[in-house]
């Protein structure tokens, strides 16, 4: 498992609700959680790793001592936003870029934990953009959609920059050709 950066079609994939939580679930999980860390990141959604599934883990402390931070999140759904707020955005599937994001300030999520109840969560300002941003992933949704103009013509480099970096390792054989990528994804979607 790997975290994939842009323009990995895993990173446009409309993310399955995932119906039972097993075993291979949270060995999945923990190895997100691993990789999340290590890139010094806040919250990673499972269409980051190419899973196609509706499950995010975060730590908005971004310290992975403070475990009473964790948490795992399944079929998370954005059911109420107020207020916006304006601030510096990243994402670990776009290394070294980051821009200006208007978000909603507060919000508001229902989704199921890893014991399968259902949660409420009411999130502002840090949580509430990682929120945001975690669950835009899930369907296919980046950060760099929701960029202004200048955001956008700022970012035009590094992008372009990153879709060579890509087509440069499937060149070399490090990332499977499109077509084999797309034919996992859609075999785990059946699968599950």
């Amino acid at each position: 498992m790997k975290i994939v950066h842009y323009p990995h079609p895993a990173l446009r994939c409309q993310a399955k609700p995932i119906s039972s939580i097993d075993k291979k679930i949270k060995l999945q999980i923990g190895e997100m959680f691993d990789l999340m860390y290590e890139a010094k990141g806040l919250g990673l959604a499972a269409t980051q790793v190419a899973l196609p599934f509706q499950l995010l883990v975060m730590n908005v402390s971004g310290d992975p001592e403070k475990k009473e931070h964790e948490f795992v999140y399944i079929n998370p759904t954005l059911v109420e936003r107020k207020g916006t707020m304006d601030g510096e955005e990243g994402c670990l599937s776009f290394p070294g870029l980051f821009q200006k994001v208007r978000r909603a300030k507060t919000i508001k999520i229902h989704a199921y934990n890893l014991l399968g109840e259902k949660v409420e969560v009411v999130a502002s300002d840090l949580a509430s953009r990682a929120w945001q941003h975690e669950i835009d992933h899930l369907n296919g949704v980046l950060f760099v959609d929701k960029l202004g103009i200048i955001g956008k013509l700022a970012s035009r480099g590094a992008l372009k920059e990153l879709e060579e970096e890509f087509k440069y390792a499937q060149q070399r054989g490090d990332i499977p050709p499109e077509t084999e990528i797309k034919a996992l994804i859609d075999s785990l979607l059946s699968e599950s």
